[in-house]
């Protein structure tokens, strides 16, 4: 029972961070169940088969404040649920020995871009251009889902950057978007892992708990996307996803890393983590603390 308690706890955090950031609730809930143990595909799936019902309930909800851009959608929907399908079939098929540390180094590697996108840039605020088109939404999707099946996550963490740096869109229609069309992704690789592994592995109970939680969470996060701080969540996610997957692969028998080794290792990641978050903190206050003097400075037109 204090599982599942912990289980929707972290599926109610996780959501949150989603919704007002457009990414982490995969990443972040994967690697919790790869700390339990539990199988990689496993884990992908539990997380893919909870978000059918967070990214629905998400994107209503976002709907509902006006933060989506259903052609986005569409685009880069449709070929990222072609992506996703195909990465849950690679990944069913990978020993869970292979899959452990695979999947914990793509984690790792969708931790270290967020820590290091939203510390150095967070948001960016570019110029509203022309709307997106096909050639680069398709491609874009495709990957990304094929990274969200296979690492458990990537589909914000890979989505929301790109769309952001394109400056053709809104920052809370980007988050919107993303997530509304990550129901289609969710979809396909539930139903990839379902066709390559049936029910195996899979706790429904679990299943369950990520979703209670994520529901209870997609609504509120969903309107905190206008308050929240992002450059700091976003710091404060990326570190706790490459500090729980740097002692996934220290403990794999890829590196089988020695006490002290480790010891060091976790104290340099930690120090970056640390760092990162004193970093973005302190941009944040500093460009709170400039905006009004920069409108101050507008010279006044009759």
């Amino acid at each position: 029972m204090r599982t599942l308690v912990l289980l929707a706890l972290a599926g109610l955090g996780a959501q949150l961070v989603d919704g007002s950031l457009g990414m982490a609730y995969g990443v972040t809930s994967t690697t919790l169940l790869l700390a339990m143990g539990t199988n990689p595909a496993a884990a992908s799936a539990t997380v893919h088969l909870a978000e059918i019902g967070t990214t629905l309930m998400s994107g209503a909800s976002h709907w509902r404040f006006g933060n989506v851009d259903w052609k986005v959608v569409a685009r880069i929907g449709v070929p990222g649920a072609a992506g996703a399908f195909l990465g849950a079939t690679v990944l069913s098929n990978l020993s869970t020995e292979a899959a452990g540390p695979v999947m914990s180094l793509i984690l790792l590697g969708l931790g270290l871009y967020v820590l290091s996108r939203f510390t150095l840039r967070g948001l960016p605020k570019e110029r509203l251009g022309q709307p997106l088109g096909k050639r680069f939404l398709s491609p874009l999707g495709l990957v990304a889902g094929f990274l969200d099946a296979t690492g458990g996550g990537g589909w914000g963490p890979v989505g929301t950057p790109a769309l952001l740096a394109s400056g053709r869109m809104e920052p809370r229609k980007v988050i919107g978007s993303i997530d509304t069309s990550e129901f289609l992704v969710a979809v396909a690789a539930s139903l990839g892992f379902l066709f390559s592994l049936g029910s195996q592995g899979l706790d429904w109970l679990w299943v369950g708990a990520f979703l209670l939680g994520g529901l209870i969470a997609a609504p509120i996060a969903a309107w905190l996307v206008r308050l929240v701080p992002p450059r700091v969540l976003g710091s404060a996610v990326g570190g706790v996803i490459i500090v729980t997957n740097v002692r996934t692969l220290l403990k794999s028998d890829w590196i089988a890393a020695s006490g002290t080794v480790s010891a060091v290792v976790y104290v340099a990641a930690y120090a970056l983590w640390a760092a990162a978050l004193t970093y973005s903190i302190r941009a944040h206050l500093k460009d709170r603390t400039a905006e009004p003097a920069a409108a101050e400075r507008q010279p006044v037109t009759a």
